[in-house]
């Protein structure tokens, strides 16, 4: 009858175990959570990488219909003032730069004129007149 008493007790132990691991570990509880939550968290910031991938790359196509369309637009504004005001003086036509098909391919302004803060000449301020002191 001993036997049987530690067998009761036995399985009456395991049962006890088995529900204060279940509802006790609080701990284990909590981790598993805030592993999910990481995965989700992971999984969110992955499909925003994505949707900003996309983003981008649909906004540089944008803007570059728009720069192919803005020298269509340049190049149509040249050759109608030339052929509506032929009279008009070459300084004062605002579009005298007229592109070429290699110039606007290119993305690049044409050259004609230096830049506004060149100087032609040289113009004295650092060359100074005084003599040099022995």
């Amino acid at each position: 009858m001993t036997w049987e008493y530690a067998l009761i007790g036995l399985v009456v132990g395991i049962i006890i175990g088995a529900v204060a691991m279940r509802f006790g570990n609080s701990k284990l509880r909590q981790q598993q959570a805030l592993q999910s939550e990481l995965e989700k968290s992971k999984a969110e910031l992955e499909t925003y990488r994505q949707e900003l991938v996309g983003h981008f790359a649909h906004s540089a196509e944008l803007l570059d219909n728009m720069a192919k369309d803005y020298r269509q637009l340049y190049q149509h504004m040249a050759k109608s003032s030339s052929n509506l005001l032929p009279n008009l003086p070459m300084q004062d036509n605002p579009f005298r730069y007229r592109l070429t098909e290699a110039e606007a391919d290119n993305d690049q302004a044409p050259v004609g004129m230096p830049p506004r803060d060149y100087s032609d000449g040289a113009s004295g301020l650092l060359r100074g007149e005084r003599p040099l002191r022995k």
